[in-house]
């Protein structure tokens, strides 16, 4: 196989959450991208399955926090590139358990970089931010949101703390110690591989109904009424994970130390518009259940700037909407079994 990436070759990679959603799509992509890396993946499967990550001898799996020093302390200077995309996944699990999402949020960005702020072979650090964190809170039409270094005091939840917060540990440990960090800033993800219920209880419903796109294609495939707040008025960006990894990739071997860059498609779409689409390649008729405005959430309209990425990475979403939301309830279809036998680990907790 000819190297996609050859920046890659004989370079060893370490993919911090690396067996979630995002993360096992991005491991899939490098090792399928080159055929003499490494990579080792850190994931304590809090919202993960390790059967997320395939069965290659190129790959080395650790399971615990990357917070734990008993983790930490197997990781030696010997990593070309890191990708830091652990978290606590939502923003709902984060307002019912703010201290679990410092743990497994904040700390772990800070543990990591503390802990490797002296390696000297890491070629860059990328720090997987959100774009919600610096998103102007509006109902109002929404601006291209660029990537600027300024963000509000308020914010909706605990989850979007913690992300702005390691923004900030990766610029001051680039300015303090010279640790390469690049902070992409994800918009909202989609695609195969986001597993309903995938992971250990977290104390809510978003346990099992985890982000929209899943949320509604599986209640689309199943007839089950779709949850609809505030009307559908909100928008979002919605990138195909496959695009994202690629992003991801590109912030790694062509963003500048220090920097942030906006991984994004650069559309709006309402949450209306979205559920309206899924019904359609779905073939179900399943109704709306409309709801309230959720009182937390203040994020109304957003989408973000693809400006600096096409310019300085070279990056642009190629996946569009319909596309990727086909392809990905092919997936799901496939998946049924594997999607199921996750959210029934639940039940006991949430009636299905």
């Amino acid at each position: 196989m000819e190297s996609k990436y050859k920046e890659f070759d004989n370079c060893s990679v370490l993919v911090v959450g690396g067996a979630g959603f995002v993360g096992s799509n991005l491991v899939k992509m490098i090792l399928s991208s080159n055929t003499s890396v490494r990579v080792t993946v850190v994931d304590n499967l809090l919202s993960a399955e390790r059967s997320n990550l395939p069965d290659d001898v190129r790959l080395t799996f650790i399971e615990g926090s990357i917070a734990d020093d008993m983790v930490l302390i197997k990781l030696t200077d010997t990593f070309d590139y890191i990708f830091h995309l652990a978290t606590y996944h939502g923003n709902q699990s984060s307002i019912y358990n703010p201290i679990a999402d410092h743990a497994n949020n904040t700390l772990t960005t800070l543990k990591l970089m503390e802990y490797v702020k002296g390696f000297r072979k890491i070629k860059k650090l990328v720090y997987s931010s959100a774009g919600c964190s610096v998103a102007d809170k509006t109902f109002g039409e929404a601006s291209a949101t660029e990537e600027k270094e300024i963000t509000s005091l308020k914010h909706d939840s605990p989850y979007s703390i913690s992300k702005i917060i390691g923004e900030f540990y990766s610029l001051y440990y680039f300015n303090q110690h010279k640790l390469p960090t690049v902070r992409a800033r994800f918009q909202n993800v989609y695609g195969p591989g986001e597993v309903l219920g995938a992971g250990k209880w977290r104390g809510t419903p978003a346990t099992v109904w985890r982000n929209v796109t899943p949320t509604f294609i599986y209640k689309a495939l199943n007839g089950l009424p779709i949850p609809m707040e505030n009307e559908g008025i909100a928008s979002r960006d919605f990138i195909f994970v496959d695009d994202i990894c690629r992003g991801l990739i590109a912030c790694a071997l062509k963003g500048k130390a220090g920097d942030v860059y906006n991984i994004a498609s650069g559309k709006e779409i309402t949450i209306a518009e979205l559920a309206k689409t899924i019904i359609t390649l779905t073939g179900n008729k399943s109704k709306i259940e409309h709801l309230p405005k959720r009182p937390w959430d203040n994020s109304g309209k957003r989408f973000g700037s693809t400006v600096k990425s096409k310019k300085e990475l070279g990056f642009e979403a190629s996946v569009p909407l319909s596309e990727g939301l086909k392809t990905t309830v092919e997936w799901t279809v496939k998946n049924a079994d594997r999607i199921k036998a996750c959210m029934d680990k639940h039940k006991m907790h949430l009636a299905i």
